[in-house]
């Protein structure tokens, strides 16, 4: 199974260790980008995957696209194009001190893409499955058309595929507000993935009980999916990862996955020692896309529990690409590694 993903590459650049932005006046640079994180993920692990997006000429662009290269990514659908590089700052948290990430992506190049110039039957040429996310149209109107033209065409062209909502409320400042866009997007889905919060702030659906409660009701959850299914008739399946926060250094982590006919749930990780959450959520997606990848799209239980078991592991890793490879994923879901206290820890299909 081929792989493409669209979206934007971004210069990430973090304080050290856990300073605070610029404490030091030094600051590491790296290349990120959601939908580019998943693609690496899969690529390093000999799932074929290529990439989507417009880079600025020059030498900032050409290091995004080594970055890719890298990992073994086609990057040959990239085009270059006026703008820049869009950039994050990222400081990690600690303790009780939370992560703060801060972006400036206005007038990049992605974000200022001619929808026209994406020749969408050449770009999926060869695709069985299109990933994108709530991310990139919230940079810009037309990087929302361009999202939008990708899903049709995809679904035109009888390609899978999959948006992971990521919401990301200071990046949605161009006039729509999601809840305006993101509906026409997951219309066009096989799979939805979101984090806790992300359907009820992208779609405007709320979830009954108490959204705000550490540990979170998973019939609560599993209802919110159904709804979602209810809504938009061409979905397949809902995915949503929960994490319960005690502190920036202390969560748990577990998920659903929820089609027409079941629901799954998975075994729930504690995570005690965390180095960086950002890329978790594109570790998880990465890792449902490789076990429907490599072993077929219908093992929903043993997609959902590798897919958490190594975002759980992404969270050891800097930088935002998962680089745990499969089988030290597989290891961890072979060993006897003691799961945070719940009823939660036994996956099971409902």
């Amino acid at each position: 199974m081929t792989v493409v993903a669209l979206g934007e590459l971004l210069l990430r650049l973090k304080s050290p260790g856990c300073e605070r932005l610029l404490q030091s006046h030094v600051l590491e640079a790296t290349i990120g980008g959601a939908e580019a994180s998943v693609v690496a993920a899969l690529a390093s692990d000999g799932i074929p995957a290529a990439y989507v997006s417009v880079v600025p000429h020059g030498p900032l662009g050409e290091a995004a696209l080594t970055e890719l290269r890298h990992f073994g990514v086609d990057v040959s659908r990239i085009a270059r194009g006026a703008g820049r590089l869009g950039i994050y700052y990222f400081e990690a948290g600690t303790g009780h001190r939370p992560a703060r990430l801060l972006y400036d992506r206005e007038g990049s190049a992605m974000a200022i893409a001619d929808p026209a110039s994406f020749d969408w039957p050449i770009l999926l040429e060869g695709a069985q499955w299109l990933h994108v996310t709530g991310i990139t149209p919230a940079i810009s109107e037309s990087a929302a058309t361009i999202t939008l033209d990708a899903v049709r065409h995809a679904r035109e062209a009888g390609v899978r595929v999959s948006v992971d909502f990521n919401h990301r409320s200071s990046l949605w400042r161009w006039g729509k507000t999601p809840v305006e866009v993101m509906p026409e997007i997951i219309a066009e889905a096989h799979v939805a993935i979101a984090g806790r919060e992300d359907i009820q702030k992208m779609l405007g659906i709320q979830l009954g009980g108490d959204p705000k409660a550490r540990e979170p009701d998973v019939e609560s959850y599993q209802a919110l999916a159904a709804e979602v299914l209810r809504r938009f008739p061409k979905l397949e399946m809902v995915v949503i990862a929960l994490r319960e926060t005690i502190n920036a250094s202390h969560n748990y982590w577990s998920s659903i996955l929820c089609t027409r006919e079941a629901n799954h749930r998975s075994r729930r990780w504690e995570i005690t020692s965390m180095v960086d959450r950002i890329g978790v959520g594109d570790a998880f997606s990465a890792g449902l896309l490789y076990v429907f990848a490599r072993y077929g799209y219908g093992q929903y239980q043993r997609a959902l529990e590798f897919a958490t078991a190594a975002s759980s592991l992404k969270h050891t890793i800097p930088g935002e690409i998962n680089r745990v490879p499969s089988g030290e994923v597989e290891a961890l879901l072979a060993a006897d590694v003691p799961l945070g206290p719940s009823s939660s820890n036994k996956s099971r299909t409902d």
